[in-house]
Parts: C-alpha cells; structure tokens; sequence
C-alpha cells in the first residue's frame, strides 16, 4: 500500500517520479511556495485570488506561508482561479 501511495505522489508532484517531501512541515512549505508563484505568475493579488476562489485572503496568505493544511477541493478551488487569471493575462 505504502508503495502505491508513494507512486501515487509522484506523478502527482511536479518533478515526475520524483519522492514526496520527507515530512509534512516540508510538504505545505513547499505547496505555499507552489501557490505563491503560480499567483504571482499571472500577476494576481492575494484579494484577487481570494474574490476568485471563495477562500479568504487570511486563509490564502495561511497557505502560502506553508501554515494552512489545505483539503483537496480547496486545491482545486485555487487552482481553478489561478488558471483563470492565467488565461486571462495571456
């Protein structure tokens, strides 16, 4: 089972098969840092991003600090709205 999952995360990160972070501390860092970049790249605001995906700007600036254990449909929430502002400044 173990194995899958580590396969499973993976293909989900970025980086191919690459192995998930060591720990979970190190795991939301990096998804904060991920978030942050990604907005940044399509020059959005934390307001911005916050009007657009329903989750609160404290919230947002929470996970970018690698503080919010964030859910799943949270994820996709941010990553619906990123991909829209990325659209739209293209």
């Amino acid at each position: 089972m173990l194995e899958e999952v580590v396969e499973f995360a993976g293909e989900a990160l970025p980086g191919g098969n690459a192995m998930p972070p060591c720990s979970e501390t190190q795991f939301l860092v990096e998804l904060g840092e991920r978030v942050r970049s990604s907005r940044m790249r399509c020059c959005m605001s934390r307001r911005e991003l916050a009007r657009r995906s329903g989750i609160s700007e404290r919230y947002i600036a929470q996970i970018e600090g690698g503080k919010g254990n964030v859910s799943i449909v949270l994820l996709l929430r941010l990553a619906s709205a990123i991909h829209r502002g990325e659209r739209e400044a293209a």
